[in-house]
């Protein structure tokens, strides 16, 4: 039967057989390693994967593809999780193996997962998604453009990313109002900063007024903190808006108010 595609969901199913082989490729499975779908839907992006490996997992929230999954797939080759991927633990999954992810991940959720599996980012090995075009845009920026903002610094801090290739709407069914692009996210080994959340609010604040220059707004706040704008060390310019301060300064910036706290630092009022 048909498969009628859920707005809450958020799902578009990806269709066009030759993107699908372009993702597998970039993906590139090799025997022995442990490989998770996140959001498999109607099944074509696990069937391809399935042709290179013996072994595949995958996390489905909507319990009607859960089913089709475990009945066209029985185990082992395919293990079907059927949990909401925003709450689901990746750590515990990679409890004996690191993981690779992969997935067609749905619009509506793709920002907070992409956060939320930061906290996973030790267990995974690297992760190859299907994102909404702008949010690729987002994550990929480099500092001194309009796309550069909170969700590239946080990923870029803790992982090397890289655009792959862009994908039409009509690569869907149905089609989404906006253009996709598929992007490589590697753990960095050593990541440029120590404490997540402390970057997580310095950014907080710092972008929060972003078209304000940051005497105005950033240097008072990072004082009230015990932290000296001023230092060489930081690069900080005070006529100069968030979107021009390289990721490295952020992640300086932020391992300096660890130093300065002793822990996460205080929200602004």
């Amino acid at each position: 039967m048909k498969h009628a595609p859920r707005k809450r969901f958020g799902q578009h199913f990806l269709t066009d057989g030759s993107v699908l082989q372009r993702i597998a490729d970039a993906v590139s499975p090799r025997p022995g390693e442990r490989l998770v779908e996140i959001g498999p839907g109607l099944g074509a992006l696990t069937a391809v994967l399935l042709q290179r490996t013996d072994r595949l997992e995958a996390v489905e929230i909507d319990r009607d593809l859960v089913a089709r999954l475990r009945q066209r797939w029985p185990e082992p080759a395919l293990v079907v999780h059927e949990a909401d991927a925003l709450a689901f633990d990746f750590s515990a999954l990679a409890a004996e193996d690191r993981i690779r992810l992969v997935g067609n991940l749905p619009y509506n959720i793709s920002s907070p997962l992409l956060i939320g599996l930061l906290e996973h980012r030790e267990r995974i090995v690297d992760a190859h998604f299907m994102l909404q075009k702008e949010v690729v845009d987002r994550i990929v920026a480099p500092h001194g453009v309009a796309d550069y903002g909170r969700l590239g610094v946080m990923l870029q801090a803790f992982h090397h990313v890289e655009r792959l290739f862009g994908v039409p709407p009509e690569a869907f069914d149905p089609p989404p109002r906006v253009d996709s692009s598929v992007v490589r996210m590697r753990p960095r080994t050593e990541p440029l900063v120590r404490d997540r959340a402390t970057l997580e609010l310095l950014l907080a604040v710092a972008f929060g007024q972003r078209r304000k220059m940051l005497r105005g707004t950033l240097l008072p706040w990072l004082r009230s903190q015990g932290v000296d704008p001023d230092l060489p060390a930081f690069g900080l310019t005070p006529t100069a808006r968030p979107e021009e301060v390289p990721v490295v300064q952020w992640a300086r910036i932020a391992d300096a108010l660890v130093d300065a706290r002793g822990a996460a630092p205080a929200a602004p009022d």
